[in-house]
């Protein structure tokens, strides 16, 4: 019941008449179920690659596709529509002008989610929702450790993830030189690579809204928004894992925003994540260059 409620988002009412049910009690249900797939079933669907053999397949999926060495994730925000009754104030207004809240992941080569975030209401910024997540606190403390380290022009190159340039450039997050193609050969070259690997996650978010249609219009209360969020997100990777036939994809539309900016206590992470940048984009330069 609670799966049919998920994909195609029935409403509790709808299924109530179904099932001969009173809707409190297809509420009560969905809740449980879905806090049950967000808590007891996250950690054994949506894990950090952090063993070798993830990393080494997620990073080489990663250069087949971009020939970017060491990516392994991309990450992105998408608002979740949520009713407007349970609302007050504009915090929660999106870019596209309604109630949501934000959902932010990361994704692998095979649109798995290895990070996901509820945690800002949908007037957020990128950037504001990613310095809350537990992800960049583990990154900026150094919790999260990969270890499968390169050498690209004399630097140090651990994996990171990719993001367009709502996100800050830090040393573990790689950002486009240029939102509109104003860079040099070399930087152009690299943002059009990075945008590749970028639309990773921008394909899951729509893949993941078209398989678990209640997140088009989100019908559950405020409160039970995020574990509603998370629940689909942890069955999307469940699917993905089991190579489900994947269905029509739901796509949010283009979206603009400002160039992120950079804090005060970021400035080392932004300063090493600078010149890797540069080693990465003059050594892809380099290689497609010669060939």
């Amino acid at each position: 019941m609670v799966l049919s409620r998920l994909a195609h988002g029935f409403s509790a009412k709808t299924l109530a008449s179904r099932y001969s049910l009173e809707p409190y009690l297809i509420s009560k249900i969905t809740n449980m179920v879905t806090r049950l797939l967000a808590t007891e079933l996250y950690p054994e669907f949506i894990k950090i690659p952090v063993s070798r053999r993830r990393l080494i397949e997620s990073t080489q999926a990663f250069e087949e596709l971009t020939s970017l060495p060491n990516m392994c994730g991309a990450i992105d925000g998408s608002p979740i529509k949520v009713k407007r009754g349970d609302i007050g104030g504009n915090m929660y207004e999106c870019r596209y002008g309604y109630s949501s809240v934000l959902l932010q992941v990361v994704a692998d080569h095979k649109k798995v989610f290895w990070d996901v975030c509820v945690k800002a209401p949908g007037g957020s910024d990128d950037a504001s929702h990613l310095r809350e997540s537990l992800l960049y606190n583990r990154l900026v403390s150094g919790d999260v450790v990969w270890d499968k380290v390169i050498n690209v022009r004399g630097h140090h190159v651990r994996p990171y993830i990719v993001g367009d340039w709502c996100y800050p450039l830090l040393s573990f997050l790689m950002t486009p030189f240029s939102p509109d193609g104003s860079g040099t050969p070399a930087q152009n070259l690299f943002d059009g690579m990075l945008m590749k690997g970028r639309s990773v996650v921008v394909d899951a978010i729509a893949l993941l809204k078209g398989r678990w249609k209640i997140l088009q219009d989100l019908n559950v209360g405020l409160t039970h928004a995020p574990q509603t969020i998370v629940a689909c997100c942890v069955l999307h990777n469940l699917c993905q894992i089991a190579r489900e036939p994947e269905p029509e994809t739901w796509k949010d539309p283009d979206e603009g925003g400002a160039p992120a900016r950079g804090l005060e206590n970021e400035k080392s992470f932004h300063y090493f994540g600078d010149s890797l940048r540069q080693a990465l984009a003059d050594d892809l330069h380099q290689r497609l260059s010669s060939r």
